[in-house]
């Protein structure tokens, strides 16, 4: 048994659904004492993992007021996303020990998953989840990059080569392109082979995006770049558009693109109160886009929700790891984490997180 499970820990607690996830960190999150997991109750095929890093992701404010498609059921201990060393294993697993350095598929358990699984989030100090959730990190990352590589970078690849079919040799224009998977989507893209042309509102934030790997970046504060990005393309446009931003931006990037382009829904960071707040259902503030653009455009416009593609048909996850995996494991993609907190700031993690400071991935230390 891993030494770490002699003494007592701690994890996030959240109560209640907030009416925005701002409101919820403030008045429904807070950190209560943990004691070590009761193996003597827990299944054969169970293990048990100290947790190193946890990703604090966007997924993970929007479930505290309820404004993601799966809600949760408070109360629960937030973390979609970690890494960290298994400290016990259940009889049956045979293919691990413990002390292996490990990260969690939060397909399979943590407040995104279904199933028995869904308490085992990783804003804690360990979290009990089956073995078929554990994968061995890759490619010597560290905990804090393992914590942040499932998600954005599944969502990038699947977005960018299932949905998008992003060639060699053509130009993607990546809205908010300093968001977790803004970045990985840049470099996703470039070694895919692709032109990337890269937004954001911070210049400061677009040095780092540039740094990791954009051709170009564009400051669309002022909310007009479709001059720039035609300059860019000498008048033609780009093929693709990853759009994870919604409202306005959408609009403008839409006059971006050449005749027959790929235009991808990947999120709304920018409009993220969509849904009421409260868990409560339907969409009165949804974004919308031009039928007139999309016909004469010839536009395809894409939907491309990693998760929930994965549930209506599982095969599709075994290629995204497997190009995932070869990248890490041949030293071509490491993901970039710019903030981390330990646990007892958790708070300030998730306002950080929500300000857009983060450039990349943002992580917390149990």
């Amino acid at each position: 048994m891993h030494p770490s499970m002699k003494s007592s820990g701690q994890r996030a607690i959240v109560s209640a659904l907030g009416e925005t996830p701002l409101d919820a960190v403030e008045h429904h999150l807070s950190l209560e004492p943990m004691s070590p997991p009761d193996v003597t109750k827990l299944a054969s095929h169970d293990v048990v993992v100290a947790v190193k890093s946890a990703a604090v992701g966007w997924v993970d404010l929007l479930m505290t007021s309820g404004q993601y498609q799966h809600l949760p059921s408070p109360p629960y201990t937030p973390g979609l996303e970690y890494a960290g060393e298994l400290a016990w294993l259940g009889a049956d697993v045979k293919h691990l020990a413990v002390g292996d350095a490990v990260l969690v598929d939060g397909f399979v358990a943590g407040p995104r998953s279904k199933g028995e699984y869904q308490a085992s989030g990783g804003f804690a100090t360990w979290a009990v989840v089956p073995a078929e959730a554990i994968k061995r990190i890759p490619g010597g990352l560290s905990f804090d990059q393992a914590a942040s590589l499932l998600g954005s970078y599944e969502t990038a690849i699947h977005c960018l080569v299932a949905r998008g079919r992003l060639k060699a040799g053509e130009t993607v224009l990546i809205l908010g392109a300093s968001g977790a998977t803004g970045v990985a989507a840049v470099q996703v893209a470039k070694l895919l082979g692709a032109t990337v042309i890269a937004t954001g509102r911070s210049d400061e934030k677009l040095a780092v995006v540039k740094s990791l790997g954009a051709d170009h970046v564009l400051n669309t504060s002022s909310g007009a770049f479709k001059d720039q990005v035609k300059a860019l393309t000498g008048g033609q446009g780009v093929d693709v558009v990853y759009d994870g931003v919604g409202g306005d931006l959408s609009l403008e990037a839409m006059k971006c693109v050449r005749f027959g382009a790929r235009f991808l829904i990947v999120g709304w960071a920018s409009t993220p109160f969509v849904a009421k707040g409260k868990g409560q259902r339907g969409a009165p503030n949804a974004n919308q886009l031009p039928t007139n653009l999309i016909m004469m455009k010839g536009l395809d416009v894409l939907g491309c929700p990693t998760v929930i593609s994965a549930h209506h048909d599982p095969t599709l996850r075994a290629p995204r790891h497997e190009l995932l995996w070869k990248w890490v494991e041949s030293g071509k993609l490491k993901p970039h984490v710019s903030h981390v907190f330990p646990l007892a700031e958790v708070k300030e993690a998730m306002r950080a997180k929500w300000r857009g400071d983060v450039v990349g991935g943002c992580v917390l230390h149990p």
